[in-house]
């Protein structure tokens, strides 16, 4: 039975690739190098990962892993995957993955061009600085994985020795699956700061909005995820309750106009919801399909 670990390398020793080369160090893997356009910032995964070595070029490092990991910003991934293709550093059985959620595996094509095989995986988490002693980021999370059979593959025993859970999705879904995550994620820090901006109109504090709406926004994430969308919704529009959304449009265009289109746009797309439920009066519809235009 082969017991053999399989060697990596990280190429931009951030906060991601720093992670990476700590909580992968386990069983079947083995951190080989580490190569940043910082010297210290790779010294400090190596001394993350507790061993490998810091190597003066990427293509240096590359060659010494069997998996070789582009964790650099999103912008410098395809001119390092060129200038490592350009130097013949990678083998016919190099496996390599980028970690960004926005480009998909298509952006390695000088690698695969190469002989290497290519795929990405993106963790849906936010990260901070590493830290010694600290708990690991990557337990219990999602990742993504897509690219060649043989890196998602990869990708998955990658994410399961990290403890997280892994889902392939195809190489041409990559936007609209990294769209869905700024959706989920960054839009709804803009949707919670609209409800608290209407809350404080009354002349209550951030903090204390926050904090009477929260357990609302709580429970309504746990409604979403045990009922799904549909039954999950309440309030006026899913009632059909066309008087209180035309005082609530009079209002917020008398106080807070800034935020007229935004809540007739989203309570469009509420309506939408609403109608998919069923049971909806067609005077109703009709009545708040105009106001909400």
């Amino acid at each position: 039975m082969n017991t053999a670990k399989r060697k990596f390398s990280v190429i931009g020793c951030g906060r991601v690739g720093t992670c990476l080369a700590a909580f992968l160090f386990k069983k079947k893997y083995e951190p080989a190098g580490f190569f940043s356009r910082s010297r210290t910032s790779a010294q400090a995964a190596k001394a993350a990962a507790g061993c490998g070595m810091v190597f003066d070029t990427a293509a240096q490092c590359a060659r010494a892993a069997d998996i070789v990991f582009i964790t650099t910003p999103d912008g410098f991934i395809e001119p390092v995957c060129e200038d490592l293709a350009r130097q013949s550093a990678l083998g016919p059985k190099t496996m390599v993955f980028h970690l960004s959620g926005a480009h998909s595996s298509e952006i390695l094509a000088p690698a695969k061009q190469a002989g290497a095989v290519v795929g990405s995986i993106h963790p849906l988490q936010a990260f901070t600085p590493y830290e010694p002693g600290q708990e690991n980021p990557f337990k219990g999370i999602n990742i993504s994985v897509e690219g060649d059979p043989d890196a998602v593959a990869q990708g998955k025993d990658i994410a399961a020795a990290l403890g997280a859970l892994a889902f392939a999705i195809p190489t041409e879904s990559k936007i609209l699956y990294h769209a869905s995550a700024v959706v989920a994620s960054n839009y709804l820090v803009s949707l919670v700061r609209f409800a608290l901006t209407l809350l404080m109109e009354t002349g209550l504090r951030e903090d204390a909005a926050f904090e009477i709406l929260s357990p609302l926004i709580q429970g309504t994430l746990s409604n979403i995820g045990s009922k799904g969308c549909t039954r999950a919704l309440t309030g006026p529009v899913a009632r059909g309750d066309h008087e209180t959304v035309s005082r609530h449009l009079a209002d917020i265009d008398q106080k807070l106009p800034q935020f007229s289109t935004l809540y007739r746009l989203l309570g469009s797309h509420t309506l939408d919801i609403a109608k998919d439920g069923g049971g909806l009066p067609e005077e109703a519809k009709q009545i708040l399909s105009s106001l909400l235009k």
